[in-house]
C-alpha cells in the first residue's frame, strides 16, 4: 500500500497529470502506517479472540513512509538522470547511481511522515483517531521542512490542483501549504472510512467521497481575473544546450537572428514603452561583451521598449589578486538604450550552478561544465518599467513560495520569469515547473510574464491560467497579454504563517499524546 501511494503520487503531477488522484494519492500510506502490525504479537486480541492490525512501530512507520518517497522521487524527479547523463557528462550508470542516491536522501521526508504519524497513533491498544485529524498538520509541517531544510520543494502537493482555480485561491492566504492541507485532509478521511468500525465506515466513506468531488468541482465556478491592458513580447530563443562553439562570429549570427523575433509589444508608445523579455539562455551573453550590450541598446531604442534579457553578470575583471565572479543574472535596458539595473540569481541550483562542499565532491565538477560555477546574489531586487517594477526571478528560484512573494511584499506589480528548461529533455519537468510557477502568480495576485529557452513560454493571469503559451523546442516570439496589479494578498504580507502553525499544532500534539487521547476505534477482525 505504501508503494502504491507512491505510484499515485507520481500520476498527480505532469506528464501522467492526473489531477484527480490526489485526493486518494495519500490514503493507502496512511492506512499502512495506521494498520500495519498484527496485535497477536504483543498478545492483544479482539473481541472474538480474533486478531486485529494496530499501528506502526517507529521503525515501520518510516521504513513505509521511506518506500513511499522513493517511489515517489523516482517516478517524479527522473528526469535528473537525462541532466547528469546529457549535460553533465556521467556515464548511463553512474548517472542512474545519481538519481537513486537522490531519491534516497530525498525519501527521508516521507520518512520523516511515517514516523511522526506512527507516533501520534500509538496507543495502549488499537489507534487513535487523533493520528487522522494530525495527518494533514504533519503532512504540510514535512512540506515547509523540504523547503527551508534541503531546499527541494520541488511539486508540493497542492500543486496538483493549480488549474482547479476557485480551490487553489486559497493560496492567496495560506501559500499552495493550504491546498496541500485540504488534500491531505480528504485522503485522510478516505483512510478513515477504512479504518473504523464497520457501523461508521459507510458514513465516514460517503463524507470523504463528497469532499473530494466537492472541492474538485470548485473548479467549475467561473472566476474573472483583472483584464490585461497591455502586451508584452516574450523571446523563446531555443538556443542548444551544447555542442556549440561560441566565438565572435556565432554571437553575432545569433544576435542578429534574435533580433527580428524582439518585435515591438502590441501597444508600445512614446507614452507607454513596451516591454521585451529574453530568456535565461545558454548563450555566453555577458553584460561585458560589446556585442551584447549593442543588440540590447539597438532594440530597446527601437522598438520603444524597456527590454529585460537573461546574462551572464561579472565582477572582478581585470584584477590578477581575485578570482572572478560570475552572476546568473536579469539585466534591464531603458527605451532610451541605458543599462539601469541588474538582478542576480539568489538562489543557486545545487550540482548545476555550483557545488556544495566542494573540497569534499571534487568529483562533481563535471555536473558544472556547462554552465559554470556561480556566486549567488544578495537581495531580491526589483527592476523598474517607469512607474511599475517588476519581480524577476530566474528558472530555479519560481519553485519557492516565500522566497517569489518578497518580490510582490517588496512591491512589483508584475512577475518575469526567465528559464532555460531545455535541461529537462523531454520529460515531465518542464509541465511540473510551469505548474510551480502559476502557483506563485495565484498565492500573490499577480501577472506572469514566463519567458523560455525552449519552452513552456507562457503568459499567466493572477488566477494561474495559462492565456497564452509558445510551442516549444521552436525559436519564436509571443505578444503576451497582461496588467500591473497593485494590491497584495494576505499570503504576500505574512508569508508562511499557515505551515508554521501546522508545525506548532504538530509538535504540540506530539507532545501531549500520552495525556487523554481520542475515543479508540473498534477492533477489526482480520
Amino acid at each position: 500500500m505504501a508503494i502504491l501511494s507512491g505510484i499515485l503520487q507520481v500520476l498527480i503531477f505532469p506528464s501522467p497529470s492526473l489531477y484527480f488522484l490526489c485526493w486518494i494519492a495519500l490514503a493507502p500510506l496512511i492506512i499502512a502506517i495506521l494498520r500495519a502490525r498484527d496485535q497477536d504479537a504483543v498478545q492483544l486480541l479482539a473481541e472474538g479472540g480474533s486478531s486485529y492490525l494496530a499501528p506502526a512501530s517507529l521503525r515501520q512507520g518510516f521504513l513505509l513512509g521511506y518506500a513511499s518517497g522513493i517511489v515517489w522521487y523516482l517516478g517524479t524527479c527522473y528526469w535528473i538522470y537525462h541532466t547528469m547523463h546529457v549535460y553533465g557528462g556521467v556515464n548511463s550508470f553512474f548517472s542512474v547511481v545519481l538519481l537513486v542516491l537522490f531519491a534516497l536522501y530525498l525519501a527521508l521526508y516521507h520518512g520523516l511522515f511515517g514516523v511522526l504519524l506512527a507516533i501520534s497513533a500509538r496507543k495502549r491498544q488499537g489507534y487513535s483517531l487523533r493520528a487522522l485529524v494530525l495527518a494533514p498538520f504533519l503532512w504540510v509541517s514535512v512540506e515547509l521542512a523540504r523547503t527551508y531544510i534541503t531546499g527541494f520543494p520541488w511539486d508540493l502537493l497542492g500543486t496538483a490542483q493549480v488549474n482547479n482555480v476557485p480551490l487553489a485561491r486559497i493560496a492567496t492566504f495560506t501559500g499552495v501549504y493550504g491546498v496541500s492541507f485540504e488534500i491531505a485532509l480528504v485522503n485522510a478521511a478516505f483512510a478513515a472510512a477504512a479504518l473504523v468500525a464497520r457501523r461508521q465506515r459507510v458514513t465516514m466513506l460517503i463524507a470523504a467521497v463528497c469532499a473530494s468531488v466537492g472541492l474538485q468541482v470548485w473548479q467549475l465556478v467561473p472566476m474573472q481575473a483583472p483584464p490585461p491592458d497591455r502586451y508584452a513580447t516574450l523571446v523563446q530563443e531555443n538556443l542548444p544546450l551544447n555542442d556549440v562553439h561560441w566565438d565572435e562570429q556565432k554571437e553575432s549570427e545569433v544576435l542578429q537572428d534574435l533580433e527580428k523575433f524582439s518585435v515591438a509589444p502590441k501597444n508600445a508608445s512614446a507614452e507607454n514603452p513596451g516591454l521585451i523579455v529574453w530568456p535565461e539562455s545558454p548563450a555566453p551573453f555577458f553584460v561585458t561583451d560589446y556585442h551584447f550590450r549593442g543588440m540590447m541598446m539597438q532594440i530597446a531604442r527601437e522598438r520603444n521598449s524597456y527590454v529585460i534579457a537573461g546574462s551572464l553578470g561579472i565582477e572582478n575583471t581585470g584584477r590578477e589578486d581575485v578570482q572572478p565572479d560570475l552572476f546568473n543574472s536579469a539585466v534591464l535596458i531603458t527605451p532610451d538604450g541605458k543599462w539601469t539595473a541588474r538582478y542576480d540569481k539568489n538562489h543557486l541550483v545545487p550540482f548545476g550552478e555550483y557545488i556544495p562542499f566542494q573540497s569534499m565532491l571534487s568529483f562533481a565538477k563535471s555536473l558544472t561544465h556547462e554552465v559554470g560555477s556561480f556566486k549567488a546574489g544578495h537581495d531580491r531586487k526589483l527592476l523598474s518599467l517607469g512607474k511599475s517594477h517588476a519581480g524577476t526571478f530566474i528558472c530555479y528560484e519560481s519553485i519557492f513560495p516565500d522566497e517569489v512573494r518578497l518580490f510582490a511584499d517588496n512591491g512589483a506589480d508584475l512577475f518575469i520569469n526567465i528559464s532555460d528548461d531545455g535541461w529537462y529533455g523531454e520529460t515531465g519537468a518542464p509541465g511540473q515547473h510551469l505548474n510551480m510557477a502559476r502557483m506563485r502568480a495565484i498565492e500573490n495576485q499577480r501577472w506572469l510574464l514566463r519567458s523560455t529557452n525552449t519552452g513552456i513560454t507562457a503568459a499567466i493571469d493572477p488566477f494561474g491560467r495559462v492565456v497564452m503559451s509558445a510551442p516549444r523546442n521552436v525559436r519564436a516570439y509571443m505578444q503576451a497579454p497582461f496588467a500591473y496589479v497593485t494590491e497584495k494578498t494576505f499570503y504576500t504580507e505574512h508569508g508562511d504563517w499557515f505551515p508554521i502553525l501546522c508545525v506548532i499544532i504538530s509538535l504540540l500534539a506530539l507532545i501531549v499524546r500520552q495525556g487523554p487521547a481520542a475515543q479508540v476505534t473498534e477492533p477489526q477482525p482480520v
